[in-house]
């Protein structure tokens, strides 16, 4: 589908120019063309910083904090492992609802995620005991 861009109103159409991502900014690199200005197109790459808030699922009276997922998204692990890069402090635990593979190759189930990141986790509905009796400030 390289010769092609989708347009939400008009659906897939034939692409102008391939050197560019849509028929858009085609147009707009043949006027930039016709007029004899000078460009580059996508020749620089910036990084920015989006700030997030994280709100845990379940906080223990000892400072466990508890994350319920029924599905641990790409999105979720990546979110994860930036809270525990910039959080250390906080002891961040999962609860699964099952076991499931992380992808459809099926060489990498939740459990072996938190084994390789560090993280503590329990498949099942409940919060294991020993989690709760656990005395503040103790992992």
């Amino acid at each position: 589908m390289a010769n092609w861009s989708f347009n939400r109103k008009r659906g897939f159409r034939k692409r102008i120019d391939k050197s560019v991502r849509s028929n858009f900014e085609a147009h707009i690199k043949q006027n930039l063309i016709k007029a004899g200005v000078a460009f580059e197109y996508e020749a620089v790459s910036y990084p920015y910083t989006i700030t997030h808030k994280y709100t845990p699922d379940f906080i223990l009276s000892n400072g466990v904090i508890i994350e319920a997922k029924g599905l641990f998204l790409p999105e979720d692990r990546t979110k994860h492992l930036r809270i525990k890069k910039e959080h250390p402090e906080l002891d961040i635990r999962f609860v699964f609802q099952k076991d499931q593979w992380l992808t459809k190759s099926k060489k990498t189930k939740y459990s072996d995620w938190c084994k390789k990141n560090g993280f503590m986790y329990h498949i099942g509905d409940s919060i294991p005991l020993a989690w709760i009796e656990e005395k503040h400030g103790s992992n």
